[in-house]
């Protein structure tokens, strides 16, 4: 993927659109087996393509799950490979810190800088945070600031708020 077109080409070529109670979300396989990017969207930039599913069965498995998470259901990631090539080191560390956030929990972007090993560098988290491709399966909704207000998030931020609820989390004790 190195030139506009051909990123315009990959994602066109292995999307899906799922229609979730909070929105549309982007689904996109990196192969047969495993998903590149989950995404929230407002206007969905790519045409289905005819047996896209068929081509990509990781893709109806997403479905599912993501069917399963809206109902209520804890999400067990590892149902779903995650295939994330790009990123540097430090952002495939913060990635791995978010992936270990329990269901219905929230942790600060300091708690997660902490256990990379980085305590001072939490705005450079924040930064690995927001650029986290896999929403919800990656699940950086469940990190807040450390004094309790719910952060930023790609999707917007009641999205990240309707997500912590679904979870059953007390946003109450958020600001």
């Amino acid at each position: 993927m190195q030139s506009h077109e051909s990123t315009h080409d990959y994602f066109a070529s292995r999307t899906i659109p799922y229609k979730s109670p909070m929105g549309c979300i982007g689904i996109v396989a990196a192969n047969q087996t495993s998903i590149s990017h989950l995404f929230f969207t407002d206007n969905f930039p790519f045409n289905e393509p005819p047996h896209l599913q068929v081509q990509y069965p990781v893709l109806s498995c997403a479905q599912e799950l993501l069917d399963r998470y809206f109902a209520g259901e804890p999400l067990d990631v590892s149902e779903i490979p995650i295939r994330a090539d790009w990123g540097t080191s430090f952002q495939k560390r913060v990635w791995d810190a978010i992936q270990r956030i329990p269901y219905g929990e929230v942790c600060s972007y300091k708690w997660i800088a902490e256990q990379i090993g980085k305590p001072k560098a939490v705005r450079a988290v924040g930064s690995a945070v927001g650029a986290n491709p896999v929403s919800i399966l990656r699940p950086c909704h469940r990190v807040v600031r450390s004094n309790g207000a719910l952060g930023g998030y790609g999707g917007g931020l009641e999205r990240k708020h309707q997500l912590l609820v679904l979870e059953g989390y007390p946003v109450e004790n958020l600001k």
